[in-house]
């Protein structure tokens, strides 16, 4: 069973099924996992639009589910997939192209 946080959703680790780079992290809920795996492309919940949102939609850079885990204490979902385009927002390939470093901790 998974451990939802109080809202009703789970993060998502997104990971290139062929490279292995870790492409976002997105969140869902029960529906977006319903519809993740009836369709095997990728569902979220935006929590910024409160609404399901199938990824690639308008952008066309759907993600094909490859596989699914949940981690060790079911609060967590990795989905290989195969991506059909950018996966950030941005254009980028992936979301995490941003360095961390000391300012970021204000």
């Amino acid at each position: 069973m998974f451990k939802f946080d109080d809202k009703g959703l789970i993060p998502v680790i997104i990971q290139d099924a062929d490279s292995g780079e870790v492409l976002m992290l997105g969140y869902a809920d029960k529906e977006a996992l319903r519809r993740t795996l009836d369709s095997g492309e990728v569902w979220f919940y935006s929590r910024s639009r409160q609404e399901l949102w199938h990824k690639g939609a308008t952008s066309g850079s759907i993600l094909k589910v490859q596989s699914m885990a949940k981690d060790c204490d079911s609060d967590a979902i990795l989905i290989r997939a195969k991506p059909a385009g950018p996966v950030c927002h941005t254009g980028n390939r992936s979301c995490f192209f941003q360095k961390f470093d000391n300012e970021d901790m204000g």
